[in-house]
């Protein structure tokens, strides 16, 4: 790990409990981020969490902390003091009890797939790990809703809910294994977006477990609620900061039939981008449009060990989602775009010619954040623009990268303007990926407010994007943001050291 400055605590501390001996292994602090180490947990505050969620579920084995310590935003990691793993509501709320009451620093942890840094320790600390609260609760087919616990993995609730024939359509890149949980908590979306919506337009209810303790459910198991102001959206997207979701009512809908994958080659980026909204508006009703630039093609199929068709000076391409809802012909809507997509550009059109390669084609899509990450450590930002302003931003991205002397790789969900922006640090020296790569990172987010974007449209803000806030937002937006936080956690314990 490349850290400019490690602030090592090497506290080992021996406590017994009925005859057991616990090793405390403690965690290096990153300098850029957090000048403190938070002092050691006192042995009484073990033996009430041990009494409460059972030895087994108060973990301070260098394993469990090592694993605990990072996610998959960019090369960071933060060493917490403890891991905890509630497996209930109550159990939950009796350690938040005593969390507030010591002062003692909160990180909430789903499966760790995030990508701004948001559960990160950075102050040490507790990590409460969700991943034993992991109940399908009830599927109410009759009202098309779902209750699960935090714990949940996406692609598993997909898995249960086909069985009965409804759906739940956010579907993050890391569906397989990102939680229930981590996806509320970012305001997670994916591919299918431009159809579905994002994790917001699903989450009817929350139970949340606030950090004095208290419980409370945010809302109601209805399609409409006008009834005060809106708890549950504020939780959605909040990162930790306010609470721990432990249940979460969720909408459904009929499960879609068949899927059929289109792909098509640009030998430009503007073409490419601006025959997203093209399609749109010509009335095909897509899932997904993803764009895919070569390089990350390549390197995705690379590191996944698979073979992708790249055409000749092509460098950018469209992955189209046909899906089947109404007992459409998918073939003969794939035959009506052959000649659109050629006509917006498209050098080439292609169909896959069996399942198995429609299914290669969604895995070099799905493992690109992972194998960018293994090709070099790298900065992802999490772009959004309207739509139609894809190919300004797109071209602005490469004029900003050639202006700073950066190389970077962009893919995304181009059907709802959501480019994601990876910033490999390949030979930069340290001090070039330290000040003059951020400089231009600053100008793709300013950038992408003057096209009416934003710095974030799924990954969230947490660690790694909180510098770049006065861009978006003014004081009066912070000093509001920071009011609510105030009354819902008044001591600060909740995800400390983070955006607010």
């Amino acid at each position: 790990m490349d850290f400019k400055l490690k602030l090592i605590c090497n506290l080992i501390l021996l406590f017994t409990f009925s005859g057991d001996v616990v090793l405390r292994n403690f965690y290096f602090c990153h300098q850029k981020y957090s000048d403190i180490c938070i002092m050691p947990l006192q042995p009484q505050i073990i033996e009430e969490l041990q009494n409460i969620l059972g030895q087994e579920n108060v973990l301070f084995q260098p394993e469990a902390l090592e694993e605990n310590s990072t996610d998959y935003t960019e090369d960071l990691q933060f060493f917490p003091e403890c891991v905890v793993q509630p497996q209930s509501t109550v159990e939950l709320s009796k350690a938040m009890m005593i969390f507030n009451n010591y002062q003692i620093p909160v990180y909430t942890r789903g499966a760790g797939t995030g990508l701004s840094g948001a559960c990160l320790p950075v102050k040490g600390g507790v990590v409460v790990s969700t991943k034993k609260m992991n109940k399908i609760i009830q599927i109410d087919s009759e009202n098309f809703q779902v209750t699960v616990e935090p714990g949940v993995i996406n692609a598993q609730l997909k898995l249960e809910l086909a069985k009965v024939g409804l759906y739940y359509p956010p579907d993050p890149a890391s569906m397989g294994s990102s939680t229930i949980g981590g996806n509320i908590a970012h305001g997670a979306g994916g591919p299918k977006a431009v159809k579905y919506g994002t994790t917001r337009d699903y989450v009817l209810n929350l139970e949340v477990v606030l950090p004095t303790g208290d419980v409370i459910w945010t809302g109601a198991n209805t399609l409409k609620n006008s009834t005060g102001l809106s708890l549950t959206h504020l939780f959605v997207g909040s990162e930790g900061l306010l609470g721990i979701v432990t249940k979460a009512v969720l909408k459904l809908v009929k499960l879609p039939g068949s899927e059929l994958l289109m792909l098509a080659a640009f030998d430009n980026a503007e073409s490419c981008a601006k025959t997203v909204n093209q399609i749109l508006l010509n009335g095909f009703n897509p899932s997904g449009i993803e764009l895919m630039e070569r390089s990350a093609i390549e390197i995705s199929s690379k590191s996944i060990q698979t073979t992708f068709p790249l055409v000749n000076n092509c460098d950018f391409y469209l992955l189209i989602v046909l899906e089947e809802t109404k007992g459409e012909d998918l073939f003969q809507i794939a035959e009506d775009l052959f000649p659109f997509l050629e006509a917006q550009g498209a050098k080439e059109v292609f169909l896959p010619t069996n399942s198995d390669m429609q299914e290669n084609w969604w895995k070099v899509r799905r493992s690109m954040g992972t194998a960018v990450k293994q090709e070099s450590i790298y900065k992802e930002e999490d772009t959004v623009v309207p739509r139609a302003k894809l190919p300004e931003l797109i071209e602005g991205v490469k004029k900003i990268g050639r202006k700073y002397g950066f190389r970077s790789v962009c893919y995304g969900h181009a059907g709802d303007g959501n480019l994601h922006v990876n910033i490999l640090k390949d030979q930069l020296t340290d001090e070039q990926w330290n000040t003059t790569v951020i400089q231009g990172i600053r100008e793709i987010f300013q950038l992408c407010f003057q096209l009416g974007g934003t710095i974030s449209g799924e990954h969230g803000v947490g660690l790694v994007q909180k510098n770049y806030l006065d861009i978006v937002f003014t004081q009066k937006h912070l000093e509001l943001m920071k009011g609510i936080k105030q009354v819902f956690d008044p001591k600060g314990i909740m995800n400390p050291g983070k955006w607010l």
